[in-house]
């Protein structure tokens, strides 16, 4: 591919967007902003549009963006060897001060590479110069458990970029060199500079922690960057609005962070804790600025009904004309007037997360809501003309019998019951879809010391489940297989010696399987081995807030079967107790 190729495509590109950034590059620092997947995916991403925001809101920086080519593209340029470039002024990446990469899911590793590669820069950062950019690794999974990605970056941006971007541009503004730069950045919040930092290893392989390299001041754990109140900026928010992603022209915006259940398996409600609500008429202000680009707005939170105000909001939506897609809902907060506001504003499915179909594992994973809820929620969703149900399941939790599959199936078609008894009245059957995940422990967890179920026993779940679902009329199961999930936990729960994995696999063509083996990983001692022993985890370098006496005390009450309840669920629902009992 010709160098004026590539540009004729970003004006293309450029012509369809709505609300992009251009400014001139003079005297200003100058940030590459990389989101490693395409960009159909990379601009539905609501993170990577709040950093382009918060760059280009600064005066001396600007932002432009970079995405991972489609297919056909990628190896055009890659036979060509043609410079990548940025979208807004189509200069090459390789001449920006900082790239800048928001990374949110652990497949997206290797295009992080293929980028870097792509733009003339080698992956390693002890292989770089001052000469060339200065890489900066952020996004959901690297402050969860960075290390897979180390060794390629320059930094680690740990944490939530309203107070990420702020401390960067501190400090390159204060910097003399490289090397003061990476000194400057180390003592303030959230940025965890690898080089600065030594693993050490016991003999068994198992990592004994980290020591801060002679001559060195950083601290030890990285302190998580996190706003300790949301009252004083934006929501994050759709900026640019364009046709060609995933959600179409939809404003998406977050209306709370973090959540209050703790479910012991999800990383998210650990690691964005404490609950912060944006502020409502900021939300709406936001909501009206952009109706005349988008007429469905996507609610995004890990619980849509902590904020204290989503009721008036979802009310106001609806009065603007949106149609309304929340995420994932959490049942115990669901509500009459929630439900119709989403009807009205046509809704036909609404997804929720019973996790399983057993009250009892329930409480092994402090999912604080029973079947009788579950049931009484689905009624209200058909009952409001609702059609269509998704249900999130997961296999492989702690504990787990054939007795709580056969309680997936038990509770779908009971949940089926409910969707018929309305649907024969209107003459319209709807559909449920069930989605179901083998459970990968995930760093910051209470499981995070556990190992992955044995993949013979999965694989016997797996076909177990879908014998006991197979053939229920207007109910359609999708089970994600144990072996793509092995190489998911391995980079989720890997420490620097994987790196040499994700080098490999960006090589070979994502063969995962061969790039361990020609690594000399042993992947299984990552993904199959108890932790619980180990006197460090990798993640370890990164402080999330949450101690380890806190996960060892959760992880003991999942084996009693007892439910944490959180404040507002302890408060309202006293008659639960002789349940946890």
């Amino acid at each position: 591919m010709k160098s004026w190729e590539q540009r004729e495509r970003a004006q293309v590109t450029l012509s369809k967007e709505i609300g992009y950034v251009k400014k001139p590059h003079g005297h200003r620092l100058r940030v590459a902003l990389a989101f490693p997947n395409t960009y159909w995916v990379g601009m539905s991403n609501l993170g990577f549009q709040t950093i382009y925001r918060l760059f280009n809101a600064e005066d001396d920086i600007v932002c432009e963006r970079f995405f991972l080519p489609p297919k056909q593209e990628l190896a055009e340029l890659s036979a060509a060897k043609t410079p990548l470039v940025t979208l807004e002024s189509q200069t090459p990446v390789s001449d920006f001060d900082i790239i800048a990469f928001s990374v949110s899911f652990e497949w997206d590793y290797v295009n992080v590479l293929t980028l870097l590669r792509l733009a003339g820069i080698p992956s390693y950062a002890t292989e770089r110069s001052p000469r060339h950019p200065l890489i900066v690794i952020g996004g959901a999974v690297t402050f969860v458990n960075p290390e897979p990605l180390a060794l390629f970056a320059d930094v680690i941006a740990a944490g939530e970029g309203e107070v990420l971007v702020p401390g960067l541009r501190r400090a390159v503004s204060a910097a003399t060199s490289r090397d003061n730069l990476l000194e400057l950045l180390a003592v303030e919040r959230g940025f965890y500079i690898p080089s600065l930092y030594d693993p050490q290893y016991a003999a068994d392989g198992t990592l004994a922690g980290y020591t801060v390299r002679a001559g060195v001041t950083a601290p030890l754990p990285v302190r998580k960057a996190a706003l300790k109140v949301t009252d004083a900026v934006d929501p994050p928010a759709t900026s640019i609005f364009t046709p060609d992603t995933e959600f179409g022209s939809r404003f998406l915006v977050e209306v709370v962070r973090g959540c209050a259940n703790l479910c012991r398996f999800c990383w998210a409600g650990y690691n964005y804790l404490p609950v912060r609500a944006f502020p409502a008429d900021r939300i709406l202000q936001l909501a009206r600025e952009a109706r005349t680009h988008a007429s469905r707005v996507g609610l995004v939170s890990i619980a849509l009904c902590d904020h204290p105000d989503i009721e008036r909001i979802l009310a106001n939506l609806l009065e603007m004309g949106y149609a309304i897609s929340p995420a994932s809902l959490r049942l115990d907060d669901l509500t009459q007037s929630i439900v119709q506001v989403l009807k009205e504003s046509g809704e036909r499915t609404i997804t929720i997360a019973p996790e399983t179909g057993s009250d009892r594992l329930r409480r092994v994973i402090n999912k604080t809501v029973t079947n009788d809820e579950i049931l009484d929620r689905a009624d209200l969703i058909f009952a409001n003309g609702i059609e269509n149900l998704k249900l999130y399941y997961m296999i492989g939790l702690p504990t787990e019998t054939d007795e709580d599959l056969v309680a997936i199936r038990d509770l779908t078609l009971q949940i089926r019951e409910r969707m018929m008894k309305y649907a024969k009245a209107k003459g319209q059957v709807g559909r449920i879809i069930g989605s179901v995940n083998p459970l990968i422990p995930k760093p910051g967890t209470a499981y995070q010391w556990i190992p992955m179920e044995d993949p013979n026993v999965v694989d016997r779940k797996i076909k177990r489940l879908r014998s006991l679902t197979a053939d229920i009329d207007n109910v359609y199961f999708n089970i994600k297989s144990e072996r793509h999930s092995y190489f998911q936990a391995l980079l989720s729960l890997g420490d620097r010696r994987v790196a040499p994995v994700i080098a490999i696999a960006e090589q070979n063509g994502q063969n995962w399987r061969a790039a361990v083996a020609e690594a000399g990983i042993d992947g299984d001692f990552y993904v199959y081995r108890d932790r619980s022993k180990d006197a460090a985890l990798p993640w370890d370098i990164i402080d999330g807030g949450m101690k380890r006496p806190f996960f060892e005390a959760e992880y003991a009450k999942s084996l009693r079967e007892e439910w944490t309840l959180p404040p507002k669920r302890a408060q309202e629902n006293i008659k639960l107790l002789p349940v946890i009992q």
